[in-house]
């Protein structure tokens, strides 16, 4: 058992560690400083080694953490009609009901299983075990401080913090002996990463059962939930006999790694295949422009569905939105004081609203795929006057593209600052429209940027780029931990709007310094 442990561990820390490497060797400031037989340097090993330590530990809490603080706790608070603890619970409840089949870790193929299992031929069912024990051993262990901590805030008694670890290890138990009992039935094993419409449309119910009830003041009561929680944590442990005595983890697991080596094999492919299937094939699409721009006015209109149309949609739902917050504004009056306060003092929450709408990655990623996987290979391409013609004018598109569903936001929460009260400053409503309308480009202008500064592709469509990935990491961390912001609208607006005007000039001073030489196939 404990050789099995200590076999898994070290696969893992070992893949973990070469990405690790490989990664650093990927940073420009770095590649030259770091010696070509990087593998076999001892230092930087030990230094890679320290790190996924330190990961291994973060993993345990990091995510539970973030769990909490955005689907839990920062959702809760906007909910004042029924008692915190209420909510609390309630949305706990169903998020724990999502997570016992959407990550079971049970019936999760990874890298590392492929090895121990297919490739070193292990125990199937020793690894397998051990593995499985020790993520929910992580589970309770990462839950149990945020359960106690924000559990007491929110007023929720003791017992019941103590409780809800046990409670979300007991689901994953529950679920997983169920599948496992499904598999011995018809010999199918369930993949929590390959799920079927009807169980999207119960994760989609289950979503709105957690969150809409609390906004009309409705949810489960504790006295029905804690006994709900009792039960998973008694089914849990009925559970464990099934786990342990479970005979088929080898063909368990022979199937579901060999559904994650086809889509591994095939997604190069597949990513194309499912690309061109968006790109309209009516011969009769044309332009009257010339050169590049020519070439960019036909790439936009037979990529329809994933640019505008979706920029469409998107402007849509968000009107949509609008009028069902008028209409919450018109049925529930006392409501519009907190909006109002909420919209002077929270446009930084919209960073992050304005990056996961943005519509720059999936342009990007179509640019490659689509045109210049191919265009790349052509040497005038590549030459300096061209590639900056190109970019203005694909900055000039894709700004116009993102702009259609910012325009909606900024004149929406303009419109919601009025119905709720209004200000006093009639500044505030332009500083609210044109700063998303800056955001907006700000993310435009961002993705293309690094998309041209650090073209992460290669040949096959893989992604090879550590420093595109560090970068896209990095925005995403900014953009999140601007949720947490309080800054009043007038300044945090003005600041957004000098930002974007500096952060424009200077992308435009680096694309045209650096991107003839970095705008290429990565080998």
């Amino acid at each position: 058992m404990r050789k099995t442990l200590w076999i898994s561990f070290s696969l893992k820390n070992t893949y973990r560690v070469n990405g690790i490497l490989y990664s650093l060797k990927q940073i420009p400031l770095l590649k030259r400083l770091l010696p070509q037989a990087l593998y076999r340097v001892r230092g930087l090993k030990v230094f890679a080694n320290v790190l996924s330590g330190i990961w291994e530990v973060l993993s345990a809490f990091l995510g539970k953490f973030i769990y909490f603080i955005t689907m839990v706790i920062g959702i809760g608070v906007l909910y004042d009609r029924v008692a915190p603890g209420a909510v609390f619970l309630h949305i706990l409840l169903f998020l724990t009901a999502i997570g016992a089949f959407l990550n079971t870790h049970l019936f999760n193929p990874t890298r590392d299983k492929y090895y121990a299992i297919v490739l070193m031929r292990m125990d199937a069912r020793a690894y397998t075990l051990i593995n499985y024990g020790y993520a929910i051993i992580k589970t309770i262990v990462g839950f149990l401080p945020f359960c106690i901590g924000f559990g007491l805030q929110k007023n929720v008694p003791l017992g019941v913090c103590l409780l809800l670890p046990f409670f979300v290890a007991g689901a994953k138990l529950t679920v997983s002996a169920v599948s496992l009992w499904r598999y011995e039935k018809g010999n199918r094993a369930y993949n929590e990463n390959q799920l079927g419409k009807w169980q999207w449309l119960v994760v989609g119910a289950l979503l709105a059962a957690a969150y809409a009830p609390p906004a009309f003041g409705i949810t489960v009561p504790s006295f029905v939930i804690v006994p709900v929680m009792l039960l998973f944590v008694l089914t849990g442990a009925a559970a464990i006999p099934k786990i342990l005595n479970f005979a088929h983890y080898r063909a368990v697991q022979q199937q579901l790694l060999a559904q994650m080596l086809n889509q591994m094999d095939q997604a190069g492919n597949l990513a194309q295949q499912q690309t061109r299937k968006t790109i309209s094939t009516d011969v009769r699409i044309t332009s009257r422009k010339k050169g590049f721009a020519y070439l960019n006015d036909l790439f936009i209109k037979r990529h329809q569905k994933i640019l505008w149309k979706a920029s469409v949609r998107i402007a849509a739902v968000c009107l949509f939105l609008l009028a069902g917050l008028l209409l919450v504004f018109y049925l529930e009056p006392e409501i519009r004081t907190k909006i109002n306060g909420l919209l002077l003092t929270s446009l930084p929450y919209f960073v992050f609203i304005m990056y996961a709408l943005n519509r720059g990655t999936g342009f990007t990623r179509a640019l490659f795929i689509n045109c210049d996987h191919s265009l790349l290979t052509y040497s005038f391409y590549k030459q300096p006057q061209m590639v900056l013609q190109l970019f203005a004018i694909r900055l000039r598109e894709i700004i116009k593209i993102n702009l259609l569903p910012a325009a909606v936001i900024g004149g929406g929460l303009a419109v919601l600052l009025y119905a709720s009260g209004g200000t006093d400053n009639a500044l505030h409503y332009l500083v609210l429209i044109v700063s998303i309308l800056c955001m907006s480009i700000f993310f435009s202008v961002h993705y293309l940027t690094i998309y041209y500064l650090l073209q992460p592709y290669n040949a096959g469509t893989e992604m090879k780029s550590g420093t595109y990935q560090i970068v896209l990491s990095a925005t995403y961390i900014v953009c999140f931990c601007m949720m947490n912001l309080q800054m009043p609208t007038l300044l945090f607006g003005i600041l957004c709007i000098a930002f974007c005007v500096l952060y424009c000039c200077v992308a435009c001073v680096l694309i045209y310094r650096f991107a003839p030489k970095t705008f290429r196939l990565r080998s």
